[in-house]
């Protein structure tokens, strides 16, 4: 089963007068790249939603975005800081000496000074909030990975038509190697004999450099080694486990073996299906970047 990098997922889970809820983002990645908001109170909470993550997705970009909303049964105290209090009124007297301005300080205006009034944070207990962090957060996964699954079900099918069509410029290839290296040997010699003008060669030193020269034009091992990566793509994209490294290795591999047909075959029909194949490959290698 293929999986794309590429999806997004919502999950929403209440108890014990707690809203929390999961939203997941993911995008093409070379690795597993986690990124956790949620609020600053409960950041003790971040290392098990990035090992839920990591059970569950090996790579690609991750944000993770998750609100926490509490009711609680007591009002939140609110606490003052006389000392910063007693500052605020004592630089505002001073102030307004040396300027001769009205000293009109009032409680409300002291309490409207920065910091001078906290609100108390809430107490938690991660036994009753983690179960509904991880409600929510296994929902969100689940949405997430339905449709990474559902787009990677779309580029496999879309990688299995270029991998047939590569199949059938191989076998056209192969059809078409065996003729190289016996043409390639008729020009040399004719082209020897035009050369020598009529000059008598030893016939047994001519037919082994010809065959040595056309050795090299021989894709016969080129063509195994490629057809067997056509294999393995097909087993990788079949298989359980995540395959996106793999398959950008195996096609990494195919091109080699392509461009070395090319220059070795030097026949104008097998260049003619080397650079369709070619084509598709460089297609097939854009469309693995997405794939987990």
């Amino acid at each position: 089963m293929l999986y794309s990098m590429t999806g997004y997922g919502r999950g929403e889970a209440k108890s014990n007068g707690l809203t929390v809820t999961v939203e997941i983002r993911s995008v093409n990645q070379r690795f597993l790249d986690i990124v956790v908001r949620l609020p600053r109170l409960y950041a003790a909470l971040e290392e098990k939603i990035r090992q839920v993550i990591k059970n569950a997705l090996s790579r690609g970009r991750v944000e993770v975005m998750i609100s926490i909303n509490e009711e609680f049964g007591e009002k939140r105290p609110l606490t003052v800081d006389m000392g910063l209090a007693m500052a605020y009124y004592n630089a505002l007297k001073e102030l307004a000496q040396k300027l001769a301005l009205s000293a009109d300080i009032t409680a409300e205006k002291l309490l409207a000074f920065p910091e001078v009034v906290k609100i108390a944070e809430p107490q938690w207990d991660e036994a009753v909030l983690w179960p509904v962090v991880e409600e929510a957060l296994t929902k969100a996964l689940d949405e997430l990975l339905a449709m990474r699954r559902a787009e990677g079900g779309r580029l496999k099918a879309d990688l299995e038509k270029r991998l047939l069509y590569i199949r059938q410029q191989v076998e056209a290839i192969r059809e078409r190697a065996p003729e190289v290296p016996r043409e390639y040997a008729k020009r040399l010699r004719e082209r020897i004999a035009e050369l020598c003008g009529g000059i008598p060669l030893d016939p047994g030193r001519l037919e082994i450099e010809v065959a040595l020269l056309a050795e090299r034009a021989d894709v016969t091992e080129e063509i195994v080694r490629l057809l067997s990566h056509l294999e393995q793509l097909a087993l990788a994209m079949d298989g359980t486990e995540p395959a996106g490294r793999r398959l950008d290795f195996i096609l990494q591999e195919m091109w080699r073996e392509i461009n070395t047909i090319g220059a070795k075959a030097g026949d104008l029909a097998i260049s003619n299906l080397v650079v369709a194949v070619k084509g598709e490959l460089e297609k097939m290698r854009e469309q693995v970047q997405n794939l987990e």
